[in-house]
């Protein structure tokens, strides 16, 4: 594949954001970009608004004609999450296209470039953005795929003067064994994503095979307690390699001293909360520090850093109301979320809305999930949304309510629960999920702003 050779990229899947910031990539250097995506979001519409058409129906005549021809100057990418007897997919096979899986084209354009890749089963989003965010801000420079939009740049994919590009290596299906990093960061290696590994010695060895990718001379940053180790280990209030102590909350905002065998900085000011963010940032200044970026450049950077949409973002934050909504739809990043709330506002009720993300993940990890909801006050807990999958039986959100031992707890629908917060009006209010629970996130900062 000669990518400076591609004119036309057509996108199996471009509303996922992913996938979006390969067709934003492209539409920056000047090929003409369409795709199909099964519903329209707020992200597709905006994708066409930057002059791309998408297409909504599996309908092979929806297609520009100047893309089905088959040629080595027409790109099709498709994501796995697309359903495999899509009639788009088979028409472009059947045309003698050959398709490629977005990690692939990730490999093609990271490949002669210097790469960080930042993976992990939770984590990863935020440290990736993260590191890109002080590369952009100390003036050093990158390029950037990131599996969430940058607040600070209201994008998922940045552009840079340089060949350093920061990468979000996916593990969902082995994506990120397609990239040669020159530093790779591994955030966490939990269990998750068993309908594709099966078991979780099998996701553990594919984090060790996306080390054994990292280049000849290159840097592995692996967190501290993970089954496999790097060059460097990083973590938070734990003395290893790099680390965080004196981490603190002063006036609502997250403080903290980096430490490394060569470099201590004092009072470094996060610009995003949450104790979890505070080891992110470890792994961040460890990636700037080996890029020999000055510490004062760092710390501005990283003070100035405003975190990714539905990572640990404030909706509503008044005298009377706070509203905070998140992604985290594993147990643990459940816990590392719901923790740091606790440690910002432990005075407040804390009301949780939250909806299950796969009937598989939830059947996997119930009691892990059953546990960590238990750290809420009160719990509206919706029905599991399936993305993917087809349900499996006895495996809902009833059966994991019952498991919640905790008091104040139901099961909502999205109706229910715009009428709760209105009877209500929760103090400290959360959404969690990765779901299509964002949805709710505009009517219930409507309900809570016009609280009287």
């Amino acid at each position: 594949m000669n990518i400076d050779k591609i004119k036309r990229v057509y996108l199996l899947g471009i509303g996922g954001i992913g996938m979006s910031g390969l067709a934003r990539y492209f539409s920056r250097l000047g090929c003409e970009v369409a795709g199909y995506d099964r519903t329209s979001t707020e992200l597709t519409r905006t994708l066409e608004e930057e002059g791309m058409p998408i297409t909504y129906t599996d309908d092979v005549e929806s297609v520009p004609s100047a893309f089905k021809t088959a040629s080595e100057e027409t790109l099709i990418i498709f994501t796995p999450a697309i359903p495999k007897d899509l009639a788009l997919k088979g028409f472009f096979v059947d045309h003698g296209h050959e398709l490629f899986k977005r990690s692939q084209v990730l490999g093609f354009i990271s490949a002669s470039r210097f790469t960080i890749a930042v993976a992990g089963t939770h984590g990863k989003t935020t440290t990736s953005t993260m590191v890109a965010h002080v590369l952009k801000h100390s003036g050093y420079d990158c390029s950037a795929f990131l599996g969430g939009i940058s607040t600070n740049y209201q994008n998922n994919v940045l552009f840079g003067d340089n060949d350093v590009v920061v990468v979000e290596a996916d593990e969902y299906d082995r994506s990120f064994l397609t990239l040669h990093p020159n530093i790779a960061i591994v955030t966490s290696a939990d269990a998750d994503h068993l309908d594709i590994y099966g078991d979780p010695k099998e996701l553990v060895l594919s984090f060790e095979m996306f080390l054994d990718r990292v280049v000849d001379g290159g840097t592995k940053i692996v967190k501290l307690g993970l089954p496999f180790s790097g060059d460097i280990s990083y973590a938070r209030e734990q003395v290893c390699d790099a680390y965080a102590e004196n981490v603190r909350v002063e006036n609502g905002e997250f403080y903290f001293d980096y430490h490394s065998a060569d470099l201590t900085i004092k009072d470094i000011h996060l610009g995003i909360p949450g104790l979890h963010n505070v080891e992110n940032a470890v792994a961040a200044i460890t990636v700037a520090k080996l890029l020999n970026i000055e510490a004062d450049k760092i710390v501005a950077a990283l003070s100035a850093f405003q975190g990714v949409k539905r990572r640990f973002e404030y909706i509503v934050k008044t005298d009377n109301n706070v509203y905070i909504d998140d992604y985290a739809h594993h147990p643990e990043e459940l816990r590392a979320f719901l923790t740091s709330m606790r440690k910002l506002y432990p005075e407040k009720k804390l009301t949780v809305i939250f909806q299950p993300h796969l009937f598989s993940r939830t059947r996997d990890f119930v009691d892990g999930f059953a546990e960590v909801l238990g750290l809420a006050d009160e719990l509206l807990l919706m029905e599991i949304y399936p993305a993917r999958e087809l349900p499996i039986e006895g495996v809902d959100s009833s059966w994991l309510l019952e498991k919640i031992n905790l008091e104040n707890k139901r099961l909502v629908s999205p109706e229910e629960v715009l009428e709760i917060v209105k009877t209500e009006n929760p103090e400290l209010l959360v959404t969690v999920g990765a779901g299509d629970i964002d949805k709710l996130v505009k009517p219930l900062k409507e309900e809570l702003n016009h609280v009287k």
